[in-house]
């Protein structure tokens, strides 16, 4: 195996590992730990549209979040596929949803684009997030009125 393909590798499973530590986080309800997966200037957007800047405000916001009405709730995130973009550099799209209890649910509702980085100390981080609730029947509509919208097959 390749020195390059060896380390992409090692940065596929880091970049896993990070999303991975977000869904512990949240899972345990520390929002701290959440926004240390995040740079000092990243920038978090929600589902419903709000903007979070910098992993402090990322993590303080989810830690109230996780107090209040996530309570309990956990994480599920499905790396759908990522691309690289330079040795320290990648673009992440995974679907996910929160949910109460343990176990995956039945569906995994939402999407994720994730800009990833390595920083200085080596560790991979999220950069950006944006997230996008699933709209299945607006999607029908649209691909059977233009088909032309439909995505190609992957």
């Amino acid at each position: 195996m390749s020195e390059d393909r060896t380390a992409r590798e090692a940065d596929t499973t880091a970049i896993r590992d990070l999303l991975e530590r977000t869904c512990t986080a949240w899972g345990n309800g520390d929002g701290t730990t959440y926004g240390e997966q995040f740079t000092e200037d990243a920038t978090d957007v929600t589902y419903v549209g709000t903007v979070y800047h910098g992993g402090a405000e990322i993590g303080r916001a989810h830690q109230a979040l996780f107090d209040g009405f996530l309570k309990g709730t956990a994480l599920t995130l499905e790396i759908e596929s990522h691309r690289f973009y330079g040795p320290d550099t990648a673009v992440v799209v995974a679907r996910g949803d929160v949910h109460k209890g343990s176990g995956r649910p039945k569906r995994l509702g939402k999407f994720a684009t994730y800009a990833v980085v390595r920083e200085s100390d080596g560790q991979w981080r999220i950069a950006a997030v944006q997230k996008t609730q699933r709209k299945p029947l607006f999607e029908a509509i649209s691909f059977r009125l233009q088909p032309a919208t439909r995505p190609a097959a992957r």
